[in-house]
């Protein structure tokens, strides 16, 4: 039986959420610190989802710690253009 072909690459789609994460934290006025602080990781962490030319797994609990800082839905910061 073939393998069915992945509609998007996981890598891919951890950079678009550390991009979207990105906005939203500019969009609400906070630095990498801040959020670093209120989610309790290291802001070099941060930086690191951030960056999408260093692909950064993160755990479901932190994204969605993530999200309740920033204000919005985690469903928001994991969907992505197929």
């Amino acid at each position: 039986m073939p393998k069915t072909k992945k509609r998007y690459s996981y890598e891919l789609w951890l950079m678009q959420m550390g991009l979207k994460i990105s906005y939203y934290i500019k969009m609400k006025g906070l630095t990498q610190e801040e959020l670093a602080e209120k989610v309790n990781v290291n802001p070099s962490y941060i930086s690191q989802i951030e960056r999408p030319t260093k692909v950064q797994a993160i755990s479901l609990k932190l994204l969605y710690d993530i999200a309740d800082a920033l204000d919005v839905e985690p469903y928001i910061l994991l969907h992505t253009e197929a």
